[in-house]
């Protein structure tokens, strides 16, 4: 069959991201025979490969919505630099697209941009709301400061320093207390409400 009339069917299946077993049960081939399709597919730009046995159809998503496809059957959300950004706490666009997640931590970089996945305790993992139609996961504001900081706080020394910040308005600094409450370590606790003050303080705006 040619490489067009897999394209087609695949476009037919209504999905913007797909594993290779289920291309290949639509395309009524193996799975073997379908990686070389969808590797076929992703040399002439009609296909991305975002993780091994993982694809997608370009134009399909955002990449803020490719987030949790790339770290998939492991949840993460949007958060540190990227979602700072995004509440307009900082001005500098970042780099890299900054995600919290409970896969391990580490650089992926596709077609559409790079992505820092930062490993984060499933207790900590909340405080983020659904954007775009339930596609993208944002951290909100206060949890995207105590991220920085959570990480901050880590003896890597990763996020050690926090960049240049304006807080909006409507920060709610009783919520993020209230965040950092929930954290199960009391040394990790001490340090972030630590350097929670210090944020506050250093933060302009």
């Amino acid at each position: 069959m040619k490489l067009t009339v897999y394209h087609a069917k695949l476009l037919a299946l209504g999905q913007d991201v797909f594993d290779t077993p289920d291309a290949a049960v639509h395309l009524g081939i193996t799975a073997g025979h379908a990686n070389k399709v969808l590797t076929r597919l992703a040399e002439t730009g009609h296909m991305i490969r975002i993780k091994r046995g993982r694809w997608l159809l370009p134009g399909r998503l955002t990449p803020l919505a490719l987030v949790p496809h790339l770290t998939a059957p492991f949840p993460s959300y949007v958060s540190l630099q990227s979602a700072l950004y995004y509440h307009g706490l900082i001005s500098q666009i970042p780099s890299v697209i900054y995600m919290v997640s409970l896969a391990r931590s580490g650089q992926r970089c596709i077609p559409l941009g790079c992505f820092s996945v930062h490993h984060i305790n499933p207790s900590f993992f909340f405080g983020y709301e659904l954007l775009d139609g339930g596609r993208v996961r944002m951290a909100c504001p206060e949890k995207a400061v105590l991220d920085l900081l959570y990480l901050g706080s880590a003896r890597s020394g990763l996020f050690r320093n926090w960049p240049e910040v304006s807080l909006p308005r409507g920060f709610k600094t009783r919520k993020a207390m209230h965040m950092i409450r929930r954290i199960p370590s009391q040394r990790l606790r001490v340090l972030v409400n630590k350097r929670f003050t210090v944020f506050l303080k250093s933060a302009t705006g």
